[in-house]
């Protein structure tokens, strides 16, 4: 498994806020910018700026443009990212500490945001 972003991208992320159930991050970033893999646990993304990046994890890539002011569902996944805009990246990240009933917390086949 990847490691936390906190620790392989200090420089992009941020713990905002940590309880037993949930941990938030800050990420910002610039464009041209690119992050080491690492994992994320089941979130909720919440974007404040509008963006443009690719995402990649075992030889797969998915590039994804959101506006600000959306949230989106992040299932549990590793993954490196790059700014493929002209943007800086804002955003925050609610990752859950507690796995869905009858799931397992490992990495899935999901790369990226959905809609649901």
């Amino acid at each position: 498994m990847a490691k936390d972003p906190v620790e392989t991208n200090p420089e992009n992320y941020r713990v905002v806020f940590e309880n037993d159930r949930v941990r938030v991050l800050e990420y910002t970033d610039g464009p041209g910018h690119t992050t080491t893999e690492h994992h994320h646990p089941d979130t909720v993304m919440l974007t404040t700026s509008a963006f443009r990046r690719r995402l990649s994890s075992n030889g797969k890539t998915l590039e994804v443009e959101l506006p600000a002011g959306v949230a989106r569902w992040v299932p549990a996944q590793d993954h490196s990212g790059e700014n493929i805009g002209e943007t800086d990246t804002h955003a925050f990240f609610v990752e859950l500490k507690e796995a869905a009933p009858g799931s397992s917390r490992e990495r899935g086949d999901h790369l990226g945001p959905t809609g649901s």
